[in-house]
Formats: structure tokens, sequence, C-alpha cells
């Protein structure tokens, strides 16, 4: 008998970075459980040679929540692995952003990554392995103007990744924050943010190449990756040493309305 196939969960699959993730996985032997709230994720991965479980749902209620980690507890096998990716942005002045956008966001970037995380670190730690990936962004590490909710949501899941790394140290787990750039997805269209100088810009990260450095990083076992091109992690490392006044109004020039058509 060869060794058995390890088993990986990814949300937010049916699109961007998490679908490139779900991709990485299975190039590596992984059997899938994936989750998104449109049916494209019963329609994307069928070339992938692996079993992969398919799941539309919510992940910004607690029913949805659930519904995909029954999912996961009913192949009846351990988690090897699990990239907590699925998120939304809000973009505009937040005195005229709708309120129900806002607290959409938040229950999807920080309540359901937590409700998840919840039932993922108490599995692994009662098999005493495990991996997990929290999709984060190198909006974390700075104050986000025009998009203030989707930066501190981010910031919020950095701060738990690493965390939750050191709490699981002696458990088995590893707990890796991806920490992307701007990236060729559908995120600046879905947030409102098209006319950004960061939305229009051409210079955005392929999500394959981000995913296979994400990849990379949680196999390795590392706290964090700042993915994609060099400037990320140039803006990264310069963030550890600005002033948080002067990082909101760099942000306030790449995210305000109207920026990407001057």
């Amino acid at each position: 008998m060869g060794t058995p196939t390890k088993l990986a969960a990814v949300t937010g699959a049916s699109s961007g970075i998490g679908h490139e993730l779900a991709r990485q996985f299975a190039k590596n032997g992984y059997d899938l459980v994936v989750v998104a709230e449109d049916a494209r994720i019963h329609e994307t991965f069928h070339d992938l040679g692996v079993t992969v479980e398919a799941v539309q749902a919510d992940l910004a209620t607690y029913e949805g929540v659930e519904r995909f980690w029954a999912a996961v507890t009913a192949t009846g096998r351990p988690l090897d692995a699990i990239a907590i990716n699925a998120g939304v942005g809000v973009g505009g002045p937040f005195a005229e952003t709708g309120l129900d956008d806002e607290l959409r966001l938040v229950d999807l970037n920080v309540r359901s990554s937590v409700h998840l995380a919840k039932r993922a670190v108490r599995a692994m730690v009662a098999q005493g392995s495990g991996r997990i990936l929290f999709t984060s962004s190198i909006a974390a590490t700075q104050p986000g103007p025009f998009e203030a909710a989707y930066a501190a949501s981010k910031a919020f899941l950095l701060s738990f990744s690493e965390a939750l790394r050191e709490e699981l140290a002696a458990e088995g787990v590893t707990v890796t924050a991806l920490m992307p750039g701007p990236t060729d997805t559908e995120f600046f269209e879905r947030a409102g943010m098209t006319d950004t100088r960061v939305g229009a810009g051409d210079s955005k990260d392929d999500p394959e190449r981000v995913a296979e450095q994400a990849f990379e990083a949680l196999m390795k076992g590392k706290d964090h990756v700042v993915a994609g091109s060099v400037t990320n992690r140039l803006l990264a490392g310069a963030s550890k040493v600005t002033p948080e006044t002067v990082k909101a109004r760099v942000h306030r020039a790449m995210s305000e309305p109207g920026s990407g058509t001057d």
C-alpha cells in the first residue's frame, strides 16, 4: 500500500489566491475540501487528479462556517492543512460606505476566521499535527485610509496568526501568515476600487506565484511570508520604522477614490 494522501481545506477557493492555493495543495498530492459562496466552486477543480469535495457556503455566517467544517469532518480523515483565505474588501470613504458592507467584511475576514480556526486548531491539537495558513496582507502593516476596515481586518489576522503560532509551538501545529501585495485578482473590482491608483495599476502580482510562495512557506513552517514582488518586501520592511501617520498618507495616495485616473 502507498502512503495515504493528505487532506487540505481551502476557503475562498473559487478564484484568485484561494483558487491557486487549492491547486498548489493538489499539485503536491493533497485531497481537498474547498469552499466559496458562489457556484463556481463546483466547476473549477475537475482536472487536478485528487479527490475534491466542494462546498458552496457563505462563510460570513455562523451557519456557513459550520456547514463547511461539517464537510471537513465528514471525510473521516485527519486535516493536515487549512488555508483560511476567504476575505472581501470595501473601498471608499468610511463616512459613505454602507454599514452592512463593512459589517459583512468584519464577519467574513475576522469573525469567520476565528470561528474556523477554533475548529481546526482543536482538531489539529488533538491529532498532534497540522499546518494553518491565514491570508493577511501587507496592508496589515499600515493604516488603510479609504479601506480602513479591510486594512484593520488584515492587521487582526497577522496578530492572531503570530499569537496562535506561539501558543501551538509545542503542539505539532504550525501557523503561517501570508502577506501578499496588490495581486491580479477580482479583489479591486469587488471592493469598488478600480479607479484608485493601486486598483488601476498594471504591476499586480500573479496569484499563482503568490500561492507558490505561500505553500512553500507553509511547508517550511515559517511564521509569515511577504509574497509577490520585491517591492512588497521593501514596503513591509520600511513599515517597521515609518511613523503610522506617514504610512497613512502614503496609503491614501494609493487608495483614494479617483487617484487612478489622474
